[in-house]
C-alpha cells in the first residue's frame, strides 16, 4: 500500500513540474506575440499613418447606457475593433487581432477608472488657418491658483480630452466674463479681475489636452487669457439675459444692490453689461438707475408684482423695478470640495434614469458645498464640474452616491437612501432622449416613430416600477422625494434633504442655489410637442403607477403626486 502511494506522489510531482513549464512557455509565447504586434504598430506610426484611438463608453455596471460616441466611418457600430492604419502589410491572424483589441480595451478601461484617465498624446494642434483652434485674446500671464481663495470665481468646467484656449475663451465670453484661466491642461475658470499673485512663466508648463504648444497652467498655477470681445451693447446680439419679473424695490437699496449706475436712455443691454463686469448675477432697472446685486433675504425674488407697475415706473423714485438675470453666475455657492473625513453613513441618491438625478446632485452639491459621487462614470458630467464622477463610489468622500441600481445586493450596501421618483411618462421621454441624443439633445422624429420606442417602453416602464418597489422593500432608511415637489417647492424640499443628510446651509447659500437652480443639463426648449404614448402604453404605465402609489402608502409615505395618478 505504501509503495502505491509513493508512486502516486512521484507522478503528481512530475505532473506539477510539467504544468509549471508549460504555463511559463505559454506566457513567454504570448509576450513575444504582443511585442511583435507592438513593433508593427510603431513602424506604422513612424511611416506617418494615422492612428485612431477607440472611443470609450461612459457607463458603468448594471445599467444600459447610451454610447454617446460618434460612429467611426467604415467600422460597424459595436464591433469594438479599432481602425487600423492604412499602410499595406501582411494581415495578422484573426485571433491575434481580436486578442490585442480586447487587451487594449481592457487596459484603457483600467487606466481610465484607476489611473486618472491617462490619455494617449493628443493630436497635433490645427494649423493657423483654422480659427476654431486659435485663441483670439491676449495672454495675460501665469498666476497662482488657490482652489480655496481663487480670483476667477465664475463659470468652471473641465474637459480632459479636448480642452483648448479658444474653447475656454468662448465659454467665458459667452457668460460675459473678461478673463479665461486654464489650469492643469483641462480646467477652465472665468472671472472679471486678474489674480493678485503672479508666478514665473515656467511654472505654467502644462499643455492643453486638445492643443499642443499652448499654455494651460500647471499644479497650483493658472494661465490667464483675455476672453474674446463680447458683442457691443445695442447690437441685439447680447445673449443669456433672462427677465425675472417685476418686483417691489427694497427699502435700503445700498444693502441689497452694492453697485449702481445712473444714465439717461438706459437699456437692458447696458445695465446687464455693467453688472456683468462687476460680477453680479442680478441687474435691476428703476427709471434711469441700474442696480446690481444678489438675491438676499430682503430681496428673495419670490413675490413678483404685476408687470404693469414696472411699465409705469419710469421715474427714478418708483417703488418697483424690473429684474434681469445676467450671464454671470452667483458664486456664493459654487465652491465645492470632498469630505475631509470619511462619511460614517453611506447614502445613496437613487432614481430611475431620466428622473432628475443629475439635477438633484447639482442642487445638493451647491447647497452643501460637497461633491456627490456616482456608481458609474460619465465623462460629460465630470466635464461640467461633477468631480465626484472620477472618485470611487465606495470611497465615502462624497456626501451621497448616484445610482440607478435596484438589486437587493446593491440596495443593502447603503445605510440610507434618498429615493427620487418622477412621473414615469416624463421619465421615459427624458431617458429616451438621453439615450439617443445625449444629455441635452432630443431624439429625432424618425427614432420616435421606429421600433425602438415601443420596445423601450415595454422594458423601461417595468423597470420604473420595480426600481421604486425594490428600494421600498429593501432600503434601510429612506427619504422619498418627488421630482415635481422639488420643482414646485425647491427650498422647503431641499431643506428636508439637507436634514436627512445631516448637513446645513446658510440662507444666502440656499438663495444662491435658487438663483442657479437649473444647472448645466437642462434641455433647451421643450422639444417637439407630440403624444408618443399609445393607449396600450398608457394602460400599462397607469397600472404601474397605481402599484407604486399603493406600495408608498403601505410604507407610511405620502403617495405619488395626484397630478399623474390615474383616477
Amino acid at each position: 500500500m505504501a509503495k502505491a502511494f509513493y508512486r502516486l506522489h512521484k507522478f503528481l510531482r512530475r505532473t506539477q513540474c510539467l504544468l509549471f513549464f508549460l504555463t511559463a512557455a505559454y506566457l513567454m509565447a504570448g509576450s513575444l506575440l504582443l511585442l511583435q504586434r507592438s513593433r508593427l504598430v510603431m513602424q506604422q506610426g513612424s511611416r506617418g499613418g494615422p492612428r485612431l484611438e477607440e472611443p470609450r463608453r461612459a457607463g458603468g455596471p448594471g445599467v444600459p447606457r447610451g454610447s454617446g460616441v460618434p460612429q467611426q466611418p467604415g467600422v460597424p457600430r459595436g464591433s469594438g475593433v479599432p481602425q487600423e492604419p492604412g499602410v499595406p502589410q501582411e494581415p495578422a491572424p484573426r485571433w491575434l487581432l481580436k486578442r490585442n483589441s480586447e487587451l487594449r480595451r481592457l487596459r484603457r478601461r483600467w487606466l481610465h477608472r484607476v489611473g486618472g484617465e491617462q490619455e494617449p498624446p493628443p493630436a497635433a494642434a490645427p494649423k493657423a488657418g483654422k480659427s476654431s483652434a486659435e485663441h483670439k485674446g491676449t495672454y495675460m500671464g501665469c498666476f497662482t491658483h488657490d482652489s480655496g481663495e481663487r480670483t476667477l470665481r465664475g463659470a468652471v468646467f473641465y474637459d480632459l480630452r479636448k480642452m483648448t484656449v479658444a474653447h475656454c475663451q468662448e465659454a467665458c465670453a459667452e457668460r460675459a466674463y473678461s478673463y479665461a484661466g486654464l489650469a492643469q491642461g483641462a480646467e477652465c475658470y472665468c472671472g472679471n479681475s486678474l489674480p493678485a499673485a503672479a508666478a514665473p512663466g515656467r511654472e505654467c508648463s502644462s499643455e492643453c489636452r486638445g492643443q499642443r504648444g499652448s499654455e494651460c497652467g500647471g499644479i497650483g498655477r493658472v494661465s490667464v487669457y483675455s476672453a474674446q470681445p463680447r458683442p457691443p451693447a445695442g447690437t441685439g446680439e447680447w445673449r443669456n439675459v433672462i427677465y425675472r419679473g417685476c418686483f417691489r424695490a427694497p427699502e435700503n437699496l445700498t444693502d441689497t444692490f452694492p453697485a449702481s449706475l445712473t444714465q439717461p436712455n438706459l437699456t437692458v443691454e447696458m445695465c446687464s453689461e455693467f453688472c456683468s463686469k462687476k460680477e453680479f448675477p442680478l441687474a435691476a432697472i428703476r427709471g434711469r438707475q441700474c442696480l446690481c446685486g444678489f438675491p438676499t433675504r430682503r430681496f428673495p425674488l419670490r413675490d413678483g408684482a404685476d408687470g404693469r407697475r414696472c411699465s409705469n415706473g419710469s421715474a427714478a423714485g418708483g417703488h418697483y423695478c424690473r429684474v434681469y438675470q445676467t450671464p454671470v453666475q452667483d458664486t456664493r455657492c459654487t465652491d465645492r470640495k470632498f469630505l475631509t473625513t470619511k462619511s460614517k453613513v453611506f447614502v445613496a441618491l437613487s432614481s430611475f434614469p431620466g428622473a432628475g438625478n443629475t439635477w438633484a446632485r447639482h442642487l445638493i452639491e451647491h447647497a452643501t458645498g460637497y461633491y456627490t459621487g456616482s456608481y458609474y462614470f460619465d465623462g460629460a458630467l465630470y466635464n461640467k464640474g461633477f468631480k465626484g464622477e472620477k472618485d470611487h463610489w465606495r470611497s465615502r468622500r462624497t456626501i451621497c452616491v448616484k445610482t440607478h441600481e435596484s438589486g437587493r445586493t446593491e440596495i443593502e450596501m447603503f445605510d440610507s437612501a434618498i429615493l427620487l421618483i418622477r412621473n414615469p411618462y416624463k421619465s421615459l421621454v427624458a431617458e429616451f432622449n438621453r439615450k439617443y441624443a445625449g444629455h441635452l439633445g432630443y431624439a429625432t422624429e424618425r427614432t420616435w416613430q421606429g421600433k425602438e420606442w415601443p420596445a423601450f417602453v415595454r422594458s423601461y416602464a417595468a423597470w420604473w416600477a420595480s426600481h421604486a418597489l425594490q428600494w421600498l422593500r429593501f432600503g434601510k432608511r429612506l427619504l422619498v422625494v418627488h421630482y415635481e415637489q422639488l420643482q414646485q417647492s425647491l427650498l422647503p424640499t431641499l431643506r428636508a434633504v439637507l436634514r436627512f443628510l445631516n448637513a446645513t446651509a446658510s440662507e444666502e447659500r440656499l438663495l444662491c442655489v435658487e438663483s442657479n437652480r437649473d444647472g448645466s443639463f437642462k434641455r433647451p426648449g421643450h422639444g417637439r410637442p407630440f403624444q408618443p404614448f399609445t393607449q396600450d402604453m398608457q394602460r400599462l404605465i397607469n397600472q404601474y403607477i397605481l402599484t407604486v402609489d399603493e406600495a408608498l402608502r403601505a410604507r407610511n409615505f405620502s403617495g405619488l403626486p395626484r397630478e399623474y395618478v390615474p383616477r
